[in-house]
């Protein structure tokens, strides 16, 4: 059977008109697994062997879109900024905004005018500074500006094309502020609830019901004349687009508009559903139909220069789809947004109400999101609908990239990654033979080529469709010119230093010094100044003594998460032999601490004493984020570290005594962090230390942080991302959260625990066997 959604319709036609299976499509999705494997399983083990385990994993489109993410920090770096001047004034009748756009009818240079380097692209522009723009602004008081000329220009603007995948997690992206993992899951959520079609697909075609019931209710709600004669066709743009089903859309032969099935959907839901039918809609109304006004004006300085500025406006003359779209604006850009100038004429005077000359400095490329890295990868033929939420996600598991807000930003060890793909596999790396190699299994599926043959000169080399290759295999046989050192070795311009990335991490190097280089740094901050700091910091090797009860040398390290103590095991001990360590006191340096200060904070947690009350230890101890007090699961803050060690159990008690309100939530400690309003929700989200760990939370829901997730610096979007992730999650098990373990407590007979196991571990089961039914197929 074959289905595009989950609607009774759709199902009874299915049923009524089943069809062979597609042996073409089974091949091709066997061979995409087997090509898959071949490159995955002998790459990433060139990758354990020369790099480490840190270079977790390769992968066909996986190691395509770290080189994406490589390549434009690398763009990043090479970048040099450039800075120039501008003016900006208020004018009036009507107090409008105008920039300054000429001196002496030479074009005042602007961003766009900078190439990478920081040069002018061209002579013909006046470069303002400081001293120049400040003179300007001088000689400009109290000038009388003439209007030169006044155009205006009607235009029309189009609606975009429906949803495909890619498209629907860029919009999700920039209006709702998501990643492509909470996008899907969302959208996979409302199809299997029937209220949209298939969100896998890379086509822009609606069937002819869809157009229908677009159109009808476009005409419904805003008129005849905001529906075109004709229904609009769209063509798509993604290369190697399969189209095996219709754009994302509202199910059935009639759509649902978001107020009647807000009270069907959570949050999340009515957000993302609201987008899918607005954008449907919008698809088969008419143009919107604008004017755009601008208006030239200039002055003479007192220094008897000309200066010309610009002010340009818009206006909305008949709203077309926009109608449909509403709060949602079509385009982000400034200049497209409405602004209405006041009504002027040539040759008429106005004042300048206020001036201002302001600096400014171009920015490197922006990195990738997540949303648009899924673009770039659809624009190169790379990847499929189905598997870019997954890519996404994989590379962030890997550790080759992590997120800096919604930016992806790669690690140090993604450059060695790349770096060993490029020079000694360069076309499992290069991007049109990967677009070939999609191709080549499109042809699989349309019957038009021999599998066989196909993974036979992919694997052993030769001839294929895609172009001559060398074959997986010979390529990693012989590993002996891959010079793994150099691969992990860097320079950093403007010093002799050097970046290297070793098995528990990067640091940068010069001679016998290192320096690790903290979590968080960006490749692009790496500079050569960063680099000398890093160095001119204390060794962090420093030792310190012997602790006289165990014997041991007492050492002072800097580490990945800063200054520390520790004590070094002998040789021979057990691998499950872990030695003490304690973080230093914010008010301690590594050059000045004694073999008194380590062996006082490595004696910690200290016994405060036993709350009678309980029965349980007060213990006091130095965490991540501060000193605190510990009574079982129950913490309490303190306000100062050296109150470790200086607190009496009559202040502790003290302290747990005070009224719950006090402390948060139950018997939490007090956030450690406000994070924000969560987008979707609108809820306040906090981040907090529990019993198992870090986690975010809104008060209803909580959401453990991830490795790669720092509590100081995560954002709202990321613990939005988290409690969505967490909120699918309850509800795929019931709404409730499992309580197994404390069933298995209770004093039930062996057999009633094995039923109760298989109670739990039965229903997960049947949801995993229903969403894989709910696939159409084809569709993977």
């Amino acid at each position: 059977m074959v289905f595009n959604e989950i609607t009774p319709d759709a199902i009874r036609e299915a049923v009524a008109n089943p069809r062979d299976l597609d042996m073409a499509l089974v091949e091709a999705q066997e061979t995409r697994r087997i090509v898959d494997r071949l490159y995955g399983y002998p790459v990433s083990e060139v990758l354990w062997k020369k790099i480490g385990r840190d270079a977790k994993s390769a992968g066909r489109v996986q190691s395509i879109a770290v080189r994406l993410v490589v390549d434009r920090e690398r763009e990043r770096i090479a970048f040099r900024s450039a800075g120039y001047w501008d003016i900006e004034g208020t004018f009036t009748p009507g107090d409008f905004d105008a920039k300054l756009t000429s001196v002496d009818g030479v074009r005042v240079a602007a961003g766009r005018d900078f190439d990478e380097l920081g040069a002018l692209k061209t002579k013909d522009l006046i470069l303002l500074d400081q001293k120049a723009a400040q003179q300007l602004v001088t000689g400009l008081v109290d000038a009388s500006f003439t209007v030169r000329s006044v155009v205006q220009k009607p235009s029309e603007r189009s609606p975009k094309a429906p949803f495909i995948t890619s498209t629907l997690q860029q919009e999700a992206s920039n209006r709702l502020r998501w990643g492509a993992q909470r996008t899907m899951r969302i959208a996979q959520s409302l199809y299997e609830n029937g209220f949209i079609t298939y969100m896998r697909t890379d086509s822009v075609n609606l069937s002819e019901q869809a157009i229908k019931a677009a159109r009808d209710q476009a005409r419904e709600l805003y008129g005849a004349e905001y529906v075109p004669n004709a229904p609009r066709k769209y063509s798509s743009k993604v290369k190697n687009a399969q189209e095996a089903h219709e754009a994302v859309r509202p199910s059935g032969d009639s759509f649902r508009t978001p107020g009647e099935v807000s009270g069907e959907l959570n949050a999340d839901e009515f957000a993302l559903y609201d987008l899918i039918w607005k954008r449907t809609v919008a698809s088969q109304m008419v143009n919107a139909k604008v004017a755009t006004t601008t208006v030239k004006f200039g002055a003479a300085s007192k220094t008897g220069s000309d200066a010309e500025f610009t002010a340009s406006g818009t206006v909305v003359v008949f709203p077309g789809f926009y109608a449909a779209l509403k709060d949602i604006a079509e385009d982000t850009n400034e200049d497209d947004r409405e602004r209405e100038l006041p009504n002027m004429v040539e040759g008429q005077s106005i004042k300048a109400t206020n001036l201002d000359a302001s600096s400014h400095s171009t920015n490197p490329p922006a990195r990738f999101t997540e949303a648009k890295l899924v673009q770039r990868l659809e624009e190169l033929g790379i990847g499929r609908p189905s598997t870019y939420a997954s890519i996404m996600s994989t590379i962030i598991d890997r550790g080759y990239v992590w997120k800096k807000g919604s930016a992806l930003v790669p690690s140090f060890t993604a450059f060695s990654v790349v770096r060993l793909l490029e020079e000694h596999f360069e076309a499992l790396v290069d991007y049109q033979f990967t677009a070939n190699m999609e191709e080549v299994l499109d042809l699989i599926a349309n019957g038009e080529s021999d599998r066989v043959q196909q993974l036979e000169a992919f694997w052993r080399g030769g001839q294929s469709v895609a172009g001559p290759f060398p074959g997986i295999k010979p390529l990693t046989e012989d590993l002996s010119a891959i010079d793994a050192r150099e691969i992990a070795t860097s320079p950093i311009e403007g010093t002799d230093a050097t970046l290297r990335v070793g098995r528990y991490g990067a640091y940068v190097e010069r001679g016998e010094e290192r320096a690790n280089i903290p979590i968080g740094l960006a490749p692009d901050e790496l500079t050569a100044e960063k680099a000398e700091e890093l160095l001119a910091m204390p060794s962090g090797d420093r030792e310190l003594g012997v602790d006289p009860d165990s014997g041991l040398d007492i050492v002072a390290k800097t580490g990945r998460y800063g200054p520390y103590f520790t004590e070094v095991l002998p040789e021979g001990s057990p691998k499950s032999a872990k030695p003490r360590t304690a973080s230093l006191f914010s008010d301690m340096t590594l050059d000045t601490v004694s073999l008194e200060d380590a062996l006082r904070l490595l004696s910690l947690p200290r016994v405060v004493g036993v709350d009678t009350a309980t029965s349980e230890d007060i213990t006091a101890q130095n965490g991540r984020y501060g000193p605190y007090l510990m009574r079982g699961a129950d913490s309490r803050s303190l306000t100062d570290e050296a109150e470790i060690f200086t607190v009496t159990l009559e202040q502790a008690l003290a302290l747990y005594a005070q009224p719950k309100q006090r402390r948060g939530r139950g018997q939490a400690a007090a956030p450690i962090r406000e994070v924000g309003n969560d987008p979707t929700t609108g809820k306040p989200i906090v981040v907090r230390e529990g019993r198992f760990g870090l986690y975010v939370t809104d008060g209803e829901t909580n959401a453990s942080l991830r490795t790669a997730d720092d509590p100081t610096t995560i954002s709202v979007d990321r613990a939005s991302d988290l409690l969505s992730e967490r909120r699918s999650r309850i509800a795929l098990d019931g709404g409730v959260k499992k309580t197994t373990k404390r069933v298995v407590k209770k004093g039930t007979s062996k057999a009633a625990k094995k039923a109760a196991t298989k109670r739990t571990t039965k229903k997960p089961n049947k949801k995993a066997v229903k969403r894989a039914a709910l696939a159409p197929a084809g569709s993977r």
